[in-house]
């Protein structure tokens, strides 16, 4: 399928590694001319020059701490100066800290609120004049399956993100009519850089080995693997596209069927 997705422009954080990498790579191979962020200059500008080489596609990298709202308004502003316009954001942050629900400090919450709510709304208040200034865009959120369930050690991800998935809903009905979309998506258990160390938490504290550990992640799913991030970067490229054009307000599993909840 042919997203159309030549000419348009796509802002994604977290671009250098993981989900956000695999999301850059997927909507440049469909055309479109992408800004990634992240806080290592050096990861960025491996991860552009690959993406350029094997897409052809025009990268746009800016280093800065997308915890700090200045950062966020100066993403977006050099981007728009760069290419002249705005047409997806792709909402990635890093995770919120490891932490128990009894026992999650100030200091754990306070990062948490920041990286994992504040985040996504910072993104959209600085990048919707632009996409309204064209008549229309794509908003997509990255969040995590901790929005359905539970999962251990990880009581401030979904504490956070249920508010994304909230607020998402508002800001939906507020700039539908402006022809943006905003829509959320969940991972599971995808290869990533994140998910990894997540694992050996876990193996740790279990006493069992990585490997160990990451089986018992593909026996939770339905397919009885972990997934590839590309897998959730294929939907970003739809969700970014024509194709979605009447799907707003949605949050939507990548999950391979981890998640056991009947209604999702």
């Amino acid at each position: 399928m042919d997203f159309n997705l030549k000419g348009k422009v796509a802002i994604v954080g977290g671009g250098s590694k993981g989900l956000g990498r695999a999301s850059a790579q997927v909507l440049a191979e469909e055309g479109a001319k992408v800004a990634i962020c992240a806080r290592t200059l050096a990861d960025l500008e491996t991860a552009a020059s690959e993406i350029r080489e094997s897409t052809g596609s025009e990268v746009f990298v800016f280093a800065g701490d997308l915890d700090k709202p200045e950062t966020i308004e100066d993403l977006v502003a050099q981007t728009v100066g760069h290419f002249g316009r705005l047409d997806v954001l792709v909402n990635n942050s890093g995770g919120p800290p490891l932490a128990r629900a009894a026992t999650a400090t100030e200091e754990q919450w306070a990062t948490s609120v920041q990286r994992s709510l504040l985040f996504f709304a910072r993104m959209c208040r600085a990048g919707i004049p632009h996409m309204r200034e064209q008549g229309g865009g794509r908003i997509i959120n990255i969040l995590a399956s901790t929005v359905y369930q539970p999962i251990d050690n990880l009581a401030l991800s979904g504490a956070t993100r249920m508010g994304v998935v909230s607020y998402a809903k508002s800001l939906s009905d507020e700039i539908g009519k402006d022809g943006i979309l905003v829509n959320n998506i969940c991972p599971g258990a995808l290869l990533s850089e994140r998910m990894l160390a997540n694992t050996q938490n876990r193996a740790d504290a279990q006493g069992i080995t990585l490997e160990e550990a990451l089986q018992g992640r593909a026996n939770e799913t339905s397919v009885g693997r972990v997934g590839d991030p590309v897998e959730l970067a294929n939907l970003v490229a739809f969700l970014a596209s024509d194709k979605s054009s009447y799907i707003t307000g949605t949050t939507m599993l990548v999950d391979g069927g981890m998640v056991r909840s009947v209604l999702s």
